[in-house]
């Protein structure tokens, strides 16, 4: 590759990147996917060459830590009860979970979130018939959710500058 076009082409995958990065406070947007396929395809494109492939498995690395704590944290955060209290329960998660996809496909990202945490309020209240308690529950789940995006917000960037390492 030229010296201008391989310029260009990584300006381009930064770019891309850095869309994925942004996307990552989007609920339901797959960044962390966007940011590790821009890295694998410049990988394949320029060559791993003879560090390419220590710095493609730590960004792999990072991106299937970004995969599982997405979930894992939101899932974490509902489930957890204040003192003795327990937290919501795995049907309830379940359902909020489809509703959230079915949300963010029939009326936007932001319909996906309030889809649910409306479901999980919802279930949780139709369980025990506890307003205040369901709405606890509730507003984990949300705490989760944000520190979710928190985490795939710096591992995301902590990717693109592995890549940036990497390709420049």
């Amino acid at each position: 590759m030229h010296s201008w076009s391989l310029e260009l082409f990584r300006a381009i995958l930064l770019g891309g990147m850095l869309v994925g990065w942004l996307g990552l406070v989007v609920p339901f947007f797959p960044g962390i996917t966007v940011i590790w396929l821009a890295a694998l395809f410049y990988g394949i494109v320029v060559g791993f060459g003879h560090c390419g492939g220590c710095y493609f498995l730590a960004i792999t690395v990072l991106a299937i830590i970004g995969w599982l704590a997405d979930n894992a944290l939101m899932v974490h955060f509902a489930r957890k009860g204040k003192g003795e209290e327990e937290g919501a329960s795995w049907t309830s998660i379940a359902l909020a979970f489809v509703a959230g996809v079915v949300g963010s496909i029939v009326l936007s990202p932001l319909g996906g979130i309030a889809a649910t945490l409306g479901a999980l309020l919802l279930v949780e209240y139709l369980r025990e018939h506890d307003l205040r308690r369901a709405w606890q529950r509730t507003q984990r789940m949300a705490l989760g959710w944000g520190w979710a995006i928190a985490a795939r917000m710096s591992l995301g960037l902590l990717m693109i500058a592995l890549w940036a390492i990497w390709a420049w």
